[in-house]
Protein backbone atom coordinates (compact mmCIF):
# COMPACT_ATOMS: atom_id res chain seq x y z
CA UNK A 1 0.00 0.00 0.00
CA UNK A 2 2.81 2.23 0.52
CA UNK A 3 4.14 1.75 -2.33
CA UNK A 4 0.95 2.59 -4.31
CA UNK A 5 0.90 5.65 -2.42
CA UNK A 6 4.62 6.92 -3.50
CA UNK A 7 3.99 6.19 -7.04
CA UNK A 8 0.69 7.82 -6.96
CA UNK A 9 2.20 10.69 -5.29
CA UNK A 10 5.08 10.54 -7.82
CA UNK A 11 2.48 11.11 -11.02
CA UNK A 12 0.42 14.01 -8.90
CA UNK A 13 2.95 15.92 -7.71
CA UNK A 14 4.23 17.02 -11.12
CA UNK A 15 0.42 18.16 -11.70
CA UNK A 16 0.46 20.64 -8.53
CA UNK A 17 3.70 21.93 -9.69
CA UNK A 18 1.85 22.93 -12.91
CA UNK A 19 -1.21 24.17 -10.97
CA UNK A 20 1.09 26.72 -8.54
CA UNK A 21 1.93 28.25 -11.41
CA UNK A 22 -1.27 28.83 -13.51
CA UNK A 23 -2.17 31.68 -12.99
CA UNK A 24 -5.78 31.01 -13.86
CA UNK A 25 -6.21 28.48 -10.61
CA UNK A 26 -4.07 30.66 -8.65
CA UNK A 27 -6.17 33.25 -9.42
CA UNK A 28 -9.34 31.26 -8.32
CA UNK A 29 -7.56 29.61 -5.49
CA UNK A 30 -6.82 33.06 -4.04
CA UNK A 31 -9.95 34.47 -5.35
CA UNK A 32 -12.26 31.92 -2.96
CA UNK A 33 -10.11 32.91 0.32
CA UNK A 34 -11.82 36.24 0.19
CA UNK A 35 -15.27 34.08 1.07
CA UNK A 36 -13.93 31.60 3.22
CA UNK A 37 -13.55 33.47 6.78
CA UNK A 38 -17.17 34.49 5.51
CA UNK A 39 -18.39 31.25 4.98
CA UNK A 40 -17.03 29.46 8.24
CA UNK A 41 -19.00 32.48 9.99
CA UNK A 42 -22.16 31.99 8.69
CA UNK A 43 -21.72 28.32 8.68
CA UNK A 44 -21.86 28.38 12.75
CA UNK A 45 -25.11 30.08 12.36
CA UNK A 46 -26.44 27.94 9.92
CA UNK A 47 -25.53 24.84 12.42
CA UNK A 48 -27.00 26.71 15.33
CA UNK A 49 -30.46 27.62 13.31
CA UNK A 50 -30.63 23.87 12.40
CA UNK A 51 -29.08 21.74 15.23
CA UNK A 52 -30.66 18.77 14.73
CA UNK A 53 -32.55 18.26 17.62
CA UNK A 54 -36.54 18.95 16.58
CA UNK A 55 -37.95 20.51 20.26
CA UNK A 56 -34.25 23.00 19.98
CA UNK A 57 -35.32 23.85 15.55
CA UNK A 58 -38.95 24.63 17.39
CA UNK A 59 -37.57 26.41 19.92
CA UNK A 60 -36.00 28.79 18.07
CA UNK A 61 -38.66 29.30 15.38
CA UNK A 62 -41.86 29.78 18.47
CA UNK A 63 -39.54 32.23 20.13
CA UNK A 64 -40.20 36.04 18.88
CA UNK A 65 -38.21 39.34 19.36
CA UNK A 66 -40.66 42.18 18.39
CA UNK A 67 -42.57 40.23 16.34
CA UNK A 68 -38.65 38.18 14.39
CA UNK A 69 -38.25 34.85 15.02
CA UNK A 70 -34.66 34.18 16.34
CA UNK A 71 -34.61 31.26 14.54
CA UNK A 72 -34.97 34.26 11.41
CA UNK A 73 -32.71 36.57 13.12
CA UNK A 74 -29.66 33.90 12.81
CA UNK A 75 -31.02 33.41 9.12
CA UNK A 76 -30.05 36.63 8.10
CA UNK A 77 -26.34 35.79 9.46
CA UNK A 78 -26.51 32.80 6.33
CA UNK A 79 -27.96 35.66 4.01
CA UNK A 80 -25.26 37.97 4.47
CA UNK A 81 -22.54 35.21 4.20
CA UNK A 82 -23.66 31.72 2.61
CA UNK A 83 -26.51 33.62 0.38
CA UNK A 84 -24.61 36.32 -1.24
CA UNK A 85 -21.15 34.02 -1.33
CA UNK A 86 -20.47 34.86 -5.04
CA UNK A 87 -20.18 38.47 -4.64
CA UNK A 88 -17.08 38.30 -2.84
CA UNK A 89 -15.99 35.72 -5.16
CA UNK A 90 -16.07 37.27 -8.18
CA UNK A 91 -14.61 39.95 -6.46
CA UNK A 92 -11.79 37.93 -5.25
CA UNK A 93 -10.84 36.42 -8.30
CA UNK A 94 -11.17 39.61 -10.31
CA UNK A 95 -8.89 41.33 -7.80
CA UNK A 96 -6.32 38.46 -8.14
CA UNK A 97 -6.39 37.88 -11.35
CA UNK A 98 -5.18 40.91 -12.14
CA UNK A 99 -2.40 41.24 -10.28
CA UNK A 100 -1.19 38.33 -12.37
CA UNK A 101 -1.45 40.22 -15.66
CA UNK A 102 -0.20 43.33 -14.27
CA UNK A 103 -3.54 44.92 -14.30
CA UNK A 104 -4.94 47.75 -11.45
CA UNK A 105 -6.57 44.96 -8.46
CA UNK A 106 -9.35 47.31 -7.43
CA UNK A 107 -10.36 48.32 -10.89
CA UNK A 108 -9.84 44.72 -11.60
CA UNK A 109 -12.30 43.75 -8.85
CA UNK A 110 -15.29 46.31 -10.03
CA UNK A 111 -14.92 45.28 -13.69
CA UNK A 112 -15.41 41.64 -12.26
CA UNK A 113 -18.50 42.27 -10.29
CA UNK A 114 -19.96 45.00 -12.82
CA UNK A 115 -20.09 42.82 -15.66
CA UNK A 116 -20.82 39.78 -13.80
CA UNK A 117 -24.40 42.17 -12.88
CA UNK A 118 -24.53 43.01 -16.20
CA UNK A 119 -25.54 39.17 -17.34
CA UNK A 120 -27.96 39.05 -14.54
CA UNK A 121 -31.80 38.68 -14.84
CA UNK A 122 -32.67 41.67 -11.72
CA UNK A 123 -36.13 40.14 -11.26
CA UNK A 124 -37.61 37.31 -9.07
CA UNK A 125 -40.43 35.42 -9.10
CA UNK A 126 -42.83 36.43 -6.72
CA UNK A 127 -47.19 35.22 -6.14
CA UNK A 128 -48.63 37.33 -2.94
CA UNK A 129 -50.36 36.32 -0.91
CA UNK A 130 -54.10 35.11 -1.63
CA UNK A 131 -52.81 35.44 -5.62
CA UNK A 132 -52.95 32.77 -8.60
CA UNK A 133 -50.19 34.00 -10.59
CA UNK A 134 -46.54 34.51 -9.85
CA UNK A 135 -45.04 38.01 -10.49
CA UNK A 136 -41.83 39.34 -11.24
CA UNK A 137 -40.54 41.66 -8.74
CA UNK A 138 -37.46 43.99 -9.57
CA UNK A 139 -34.93 43.00 -7.37
CA UNK A 140 -31.65 41.03 -7.11
CA UNK A 141 -31.79 37.40 -6.82
CA UNK A 142 -30.67 35.99 -4.19
CA UNK A 143 -30.33 32.22 -5.85
CA UNK A 144 -27.51 33.96 -8.33
CA UNK A 145 -25.74 36.06 -6.10
CA UNK A 146 -25.44 32.99 -3.71
CA UNK A 147 -23.68 29.45 -4.65
CA UNK A 148 -25.36 29.21 -7.89
CA UNK A 149 -23.64 31.97 -9.73
CA UNK A 150 -19.98 31.43 -9.29
CA UNK A 151 -19.46 29.58 -12.08
CA UNK A 152 -20.52 32.73 -14.60
CA UNK A 153 -19.19 34.95 -12.43
CA UNK A 154 -15.31 33.15 -12.60
CA UNK A 155 -16.31 33.40 -16.32
CA UNK A 156 -17.42 37.24 -16.20
CA UNK A 157 -13.98 37.67 -13.89
CA UNK A 158 -11.74 35.93 -16.42
CA UNK A 159 -12.77 37.78 -19.46
CA UNK A 160 -13.80 41.98 -18.18
CA UNK A 161 -10.60 41.89 -16.72
CA UNK A 162 -8.65 40.49 -19.65
CA UNK A 163 -11.14 43.26 -21.77
CA UNK A 164 -9.86 45.88 -19.21
CA UNK A 165 -6.22 44.85 -19.80
CA UNK A 166 -6.46 44.92 -22.72
CA UNK A 167 -8.00 48.38 -23.12
CA UNK A 168 -4.78 49.63 -21.29
CA UNK A 169 -2.50 48.04 -23.33
CA UNK A 170 -4.08 49.74 -26.43
CA UNK A 171 -3.42 53.11 -24.64
CA UNK A 172 -6.98 53.75 -24.19
CA UNK A 173 -6.69 55.54 -21.14
CA UNK A 174 -6.90 59.28 -19.85
CA UNK A 175 -3.70 61.11 -18.68
CA UNK A 176 -3.86 63.85 -15.85
CA UNK A 177 -1.44 66.42 -15.41
CA UNK A 178 1.63 65.63 -13.02
CA UNK A 179 0.00 67.65 -10.12
CA UNK A 180 -3.35 65.79 -9.81
CA UNK A 181 -3.67 63.19 -6.32
CA UNK A 182 -2.72 59.95 -7.71
CA UNK A 183 -6.27 58.08 -7.01
CA UNK A 184 -8.05 60.66 -9.28
CA UNK A 185 -5.21 59.91 -11.70
CA UNK A 186 -6.07 56.27 -11.60
CA UNK A 187 -9.92 56.94 -11.68
CA UNK A 188 -9.33 58.53 -14.92
CA UNK A 189 -7.47 56.48 -16.28
CA UNK A 190 -9.70 53.40 -15.75
CA UNK A 191 -12.43 55.37 -17.67
CA UNK A 192 -12.09 54.27 -21.04
CA UNK A 193 -11.02 50.75 -20.15
CA UNK A 194 -14.14 50.31 -17.82
CA UNK A 195 -16.64 51.55 -20.77
CA UNK A 196 -14.98 49.07 -23.02
CA UNK A 197 -15.86 45.87 -20.78
CA UNK A 198 -19.22 47.55 -19.47
CA UNK A 199 -20.35 47.87 -23.84
CA UNK A 200 -18.67 43.95 -24.33
CA UNK A 201 -20.99 42.74 -21.80
CA UNK A 202 -23.95 45.07 -23.18
CA UNK A 203 -23.44 43.23 -26.48
CA UNK A 204 -23.37 40.00 -24.73
CA UNK A 205 -26.66 40.47 -22.25
CA UNK A 206 -28.53 41.65 -25.83
CA UNK A 207 -27.54 38.78 -27.53
CA UNK A 208 -28.68 36.13 -24.48
CA UNK A 209 -31.94 38.62 -24.85
CA UNK A 210 -32.53 37.06 -28.30
CA UNK A 211 -32.44 33.58 -27.12
CA UNK A 212 -34.97 31.46 -25.53
CA UNK A 213 -33.46 31.46 -22.56
CA UNK A 214 -33.20 35.23 -21.85
CA UNK A 215 -30.62 35.67 -19.98
CA UNK A 216 -26.96 34.00 -19.14
CA UNK A 217 -27.73 32.71 -16.11
CA UNK A 218 -31.10 30.65 -17.41
CA UNK A 219 -29.09 29.71 -19.79
CA UNK A 220 -26.59 27.66 -18.10
CA UNK A 221 -28.88 26.22 -15.60
CA UNK A 222 -31.57 24.82 -17.90
CA UNK A 223 -28.68 23.08 -20.09
CA UNK A 224 -27.11 21.54 -17.23
CA UNK A 225 -30.36 20.32 -16.15
CA UNK A 226 -31.99 18.59 -19.64
CA UNK A 227 -29.48 15.12 -18.85
CA UNK A 228 -31.39 14.65 -15.50
CA UNK A 229 -35.00 14.59 -16.66
CA UNK A 230 -34.96 10.97 -17.55
CA UNK A 231 -33.20 9.54 -14.46
CA UNK A 232 -34.87 6.48 -12.79
CA UNK A 233 -34.42 4.77 -9.24
CA UNK A 234 -31.94 2.72 -9.85
CA UNK A 235 -28.22 2.47 -8.29
CA UNK A 236 -26.91 3.22 -12.06
CA UNK A 237 -29.13 5.97 -12.09
CA UNK A 238 -28.24 7.37 -8.22
CA UNK A 239 -24.51 6.94 -9.51
CA UNK A 240 -24.86 9.05 -13.04
CA UNK A 241 -26.50 11.45 -10.69
CA UNK A 242 -24.23 12.49 -8.13
CA UNK A 243 -20.83 11.98 -10.74
CA UNK A 244 -23.26 14.98 -12.47
CA UNK A 245 -23.61 16.88 -9.52
CA UNK A 246 -19.32 16.39 -8.07
CA UNK A 247 -18.27 17.64 -11.60
CA UNK A 248 -20.79 20.44 -11.20
CA UNK A 249 -19.16 21.16 -7.87
CA UNK A 250 -15.85 21.25 -9.06
CA UNK A 251 -17.20 23.98 -11.66
CA UNK A 252 -18.11 25.88 -8.46
CA UNK A 253 -21.98 25.33 -9.09
CA UNK A 254 -23.69 24.11 -6.56
CA UNK A 255 -24.22 20.64 -8.09
CA UNK A 256 -26.79 19.32 -5.64
CA UNK A 257 -29.60 22.29 -6.10
CA UNK A 258 -29.53 21.17 -9.79
CA UNK A 259 -29.65 17.10 -9.45
CA UNK A 260 -32.19 17.62 -6.41
CA UNK A 261 -34.54 19.76 -8.44
CA UNK A 262 -35.35 16.51 -10.22
CA UNK A 263 -34.10 13.21 -8.51
CA UNK A 264 -35.44 14.47 -4.90
CA UNK A 265 -39.04 13.88 -5.92
CA UNK A 266 -38.62 10.87 -6.77
CA UNK A 267 -36.18 9.88 -3.90
CA UNK A 268 -39.00 11.37 -1.52
CA UNK A 269 -41.62 9.18 -2.77
CA UNK A 270 -40.06 5.79 -2.41
CA UNK A 271 -38.87 6.85 0.97
CA UNK A 272 -42.27 7.36 1.63
CA UNK A 273 -42.75 3.62 0.42
CA UNK A 274 -40.27 2.42 2.76
CA UNK A 275 -42.09 4.28 5.41
CA UNK A 276 -45.53 3.13 5.10
CA UNK A 277 -44.28 -0.29 4.62
CA UNK A 278 -41.67 0.45 8.07
CA UNK A 279 -45.00 1.22 9.99
CA UNK A 280 -46.57 -2.04 9.39
CA UNK A 281 -43.51 -3.87 10.01
CA UNK A 282 -43.64 -5.01 6.41
CA UNK A 283 -40.62 -5.13 4.42
CA UNK A 284 -38.92 -2.20 2.83
CA UNK A 285 -39.46 -2.10 -0.95
CA UNK A 286 -36.54 0.23 -1.97
CA UNK A 287 -32.77 0.56 -1.59
CA UNK A 288 -32.16 3.92 -3.17
CA UNK A 289 -34.60 6.18 -1.66
CA UNK A 290 -33.61 9.89 0.00
CA UNK A 291 -32.64 8.40 3.21
CA UNK A 292 -30.05 6.31 0.72
CA UNK A 293 -28.54 9.54 -0.40
CA UNK A 294 -29.00 12.13 2.46
CA UNK A 295 -27.06 9.54 4.42
CA UNK A 296 -24.91 6.77 2.70
CA UNK A 297 -23.88 8.53 0.03
CA UNK A 298 -21.77 11.46 1.45
CA UNK A 299 -20.76 12.01 4.98
CA UNK A 300 -20.44 15.93 6.00
CA UNK A 301 -21.67 16.69 2.59
CA UNK A 302 -21.24 16.97 -1.22
CA UNK A 303 -17.90 14.73 -1.98
CA UNK A 304 -17.79 12.76 1.52
CA UNK A 305 -15.71 15.68 2.74
CA UNK A 306 -16.00 14.57 6.72
CA UNK A 307 -13.35 11.67 5.35
CA UNK A 308 -11.15 14.44 3.90
CA UNK A 309 -11.29 16.80 7.09
CA UNK A 310 -10.42 14.04 9.47
CA UNK A 311 -7.02 13.43 7.12
CA UNK A 312 -6.24 16.83 7.03
CA UNK A 313 -6.16 17.01 10.53
CA UNK A 314 -4.58 13.41 11.17
CA UNK A 315 -1.69 13.18 8.66
CA UNK A 316 -0.99 16.99 7.28
CA UNK A 317 1.52 19.83 8.02
CA UNK A 318 0.99 22.46 6.27
CA UNK A 319 -0.62 25.42 8.46
CA UNK A 320 -2.82 26.61 5.92
CA UNK A 321 -4.69 22.97 5.66
CA UNK A 322 -4.18 22.12 9.60
CA UNK A 323 -5.98 25.53 10.20
CA UNK A 324 -8.54 25.47 7.95
CA UNK A 325 -9.41 21.88 8.90
CA UNK A 326 -9.74 22.65 13.07
CA UNK A 327 -12.35 25.37 11.77
CA UNK A 328 -14.42 23.59 9.46
CA UNK A 329 -14.77 19.98 11.09
CA UNK A 330 -17.27 21.36 13.80
CA UNK A 331 -19.62 21.88 10.76
CA UNK A 332 -18.71 19.14 8.79
CA UNK A 333 -19.72 16.93 11.13
CA UNK A 334 -23.51 18.58 10.51
CA UNK A 335 -22.76 18.23 7.21
CA UNK A 336 -22.13 22.03 6.26
CA UNK A 337 -18.76 21.87 4.09
CA UNK A 338 -19.21 24.90 1.84
CA UNK A 339 -15.91 26.13 3.94
CA UNK A 340 -13.62 23.26 3.13
CA UNK A 341 -15.67 23.36 -0.85
CA UNK A 342 -14.35 26.85 -1.20
CA UNK A 343 -12.11 27.09 1.54
CA UNK A 344 -9.09 24.70 0.28
CA UNK A 345 -9.82 24.72 -2.17
CA UNK A 346 -11.96 22.15 -4.34
CA UNK A 347 -13.03 24.13 -6.85
CA UNK A 348 -11.01 23.66 -10.00
CA UNK A 349 -8.83 21.85 -7.93
CA UNK A 350 -8.01 18.68 -10.34
CA UNK A 351 -5.85 16.81 -7.75
CA UNK A 352 -8.39 16.76 -4.60
CA UNK A 353 -10.73 16.91 -7.50
CA UNK A 354 -10.14 13.01 -8.32
CA UNK A 355 -11.16 11.77 -4.80
CA UNK A 356 -14.07 14.45 -4.51
CA UNK A 357 -16.00 12.78 -7.26
CA UNK A 358 -14.93 9.07 -6.83
CA UNK A 359 -15.39 8.68 -3.02
CA UNK A 360 -19.36 9.37 -3.13
CA UNK A 361 -19.45 6.91 -6.05
CA UNK A 362 -17.77 4.33 -4.24
CA UNK A 363 -20.00 4.82 -1.59
CA UNK A 364 -23.34 4.73 -3.48
CA UNK A 365 -22.02 1.17 -4.88
CA UNK A 366 -21.02 -0.29 -1.62
CA UNK A 367 -23.86 0.77 0.51
CA UNK A 368 -26.50 -0.51 -2.04
CA UNK A 369 -24.63 -4.15 -2.41
CA UNK A 370 -24.74 -4.57 1.82
CA UNK A 371 -27.96 -3.42 1.59
CA UNK A 372 -28.71 -5.41 -1.05
CA UNK A 373 -27.39 -9.01 0.47
CA UNK A 374 -28.85 -7.72 3.85
CA UNK A 375 -25.75 -7.14 5.97
CA UNK A 376 -27.00 -3.24 6.66
CA UNK A 377 -31.27 -3.15 7.06
CA UNK A 378 -32.56 -1.16 4.05
CA UNK A 379 -32.91 2.98 5.35
CA UNK A 380 -37.21 3.02 6.95
CA UNK A 381 -37.92 6.10 5.54
CA UNK A 382 -37.97 7.70 8.16
CA UNK A 383 -37.24 11.80 7.67
CA UNK A 384 -34.76 13.68 9.79
CA UNK A 385 -32.93 17.16 10.16
CA UNK A 386 -30.41 16.76 7.46
CA UNK A 387 -27.75 18.05 9.71
CA UNK A 388 -28.06 14.57 11.96
CA UNK A 389 -24.60 13.79 12.31
CA UNK A 390 -23.37 10.49 10.49
CA UNK A 391 -23.07 7.40 12.86
CA UNK A 392 -26.04 8.60 14.30
CA UNK A 393 -28.10 9.05 11.10
CA UNK A 394 -27.10 5.31 10.58
CA UNK A 395 -28.45 4.19 13.83
CA UNK A 396 -31.69 6.03 13.06
CA UNK A 397 -32.59 4.76 9.95
CA UNK A 398 -30.82 1.25 9.40
CA UNK A 399 -30.41 -0.07 13.14
CA UNK A 400 -26.99 -0.31 14.37
CA UNK A 401 -25.74 -2.30 11.68
CA UNK A 402 -26.14 1.52 9.73
CA UNK A 403 -23.83 3.26 12.25
CA UNK A 404 -21.35 0.82 12.58
CA UNK A 405 -21.66 1.14 8.22
CA UNK A 406 -21.22 4.95 8.32
CA UNK A 407 -18.50 4.85 10.31
CA UNK A 408 -16.39 2.08 8.45
CA UNK A 409 -17.14 3.79 5.07
CA UNK A 410 -16.03 7.57 6.44
CA UNK A 411 -12.43 5.57 7.70
CA UNK A 412 -12.27 4.47 4.25
CA UNK A 413 -12.89 7.64 2.76
CA UNK A 414 -9.91 9.22 4.75
CA UNK A 415 -7.61 6.88 3.58
CA UNK A 416 -8.51 7.13 -0.55
CA UNK A 417 -8.30 11.10 0.24
CA UNK A 418 -5.31 10.13 2.05
CA UNK A 419 -2.80 10.15 -1.10
CA UNK A 420 -4.52 13.51 -3.02
CA UNK A 421 -4.44 15.99 0.01
CA UNK A 422 -0.80 15.01 0.99
CA UNK A 423 0.49 16.02 -2.36
CA UNK A 424 -1.50 19.22 -1.72
CA UNK A 425 -0.36 19.42 1.86
CA UNK A 426 3.25 19.33 0.49
CA UNK A 427 2.51 21.86 -1.83
CA UNK A 428 1.32 24.39 0.46
CA UNK A 429 4.18 23.27 2.81
CA UNK A 430 6.64 24.20 0.20
CA UNK A 431 5.07 27.70 -0.71
CA UNK A 432 4.72 28.45 3.31
CA UNK A 433 8.46 27.65 3.83
CA UNK A 434 9.53 29.89 0.49
CA UNK A 435 7.10 32.93 2.14
CA UNK A 436 7.88 32.46 5.97
CA UNK A 437 10.80 35.38 5.42
CA UNK A 438 8.58 37.67 3.11
CA UNK A 439 5.98 40.30 3.99
CA UNK A 440 2.80 40.30 1.95
CA UNK A 441 2.90 42.70 -0.17
CA UNK A 442 -1.13 42.66 -0.10
CA UNK A 443 -0.69 43.59 4.07
CA UNK A 444 -2.75 46.34 4.38
CA UNK A 445 -1.98 48.53 7.38
CA UNK A 446 -4.35 51.95 8.89
CA UNK A 447 -0.71 53.34 9.19
CA UNK A 448 -0.33 53.06 4.66
CA UNK A 449 -4.09 54.98 4.65
CA UNK A 450 -3.39 58.67 2.96
CA UNK A 451 -6.07 61.14 2.30
CA UNK A 452 -3.16 63.96 0.94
Amino acid sequence: MGKFFEQLESKLMPVAEVISKNKYLISIRDGFLVGMPLLVVGSIFMLIANFPIQSWIDLLKSTMLNGVSVSALLGVATQATFSIMSIFIVMGVGYNFSKKIDASPIFGAAVALASWFMLMPFVTSFTPEGATEASLVSSVPLDWVGSKGIFIGIICAFSSVFIYKWAINRGWVIKMPAGVPPTVSQSFSALFPIAAVITVFVLVRLLFILTPWGNAFNFVFQFLQLPLQHVGDSVGAMVIVYLFAHVLWFFGIHGTNITDSVFRPILLALSAENLAAFQVGGTMPHIINQQFQDLFATYGGAGSTLSLLIAMLSFCKSQRIKGLGKLAIIPGIFGINEPIIFGLPIVLNPIIAIPFILVPMFNIIVTWVVMRIGLVPICNGVIMPWTTPPIISGLLSSGWQGGIFQAIMIAIGVFLYYPFIMVIDKQYLKEELEGSNKKDSDEISLDDVSFD
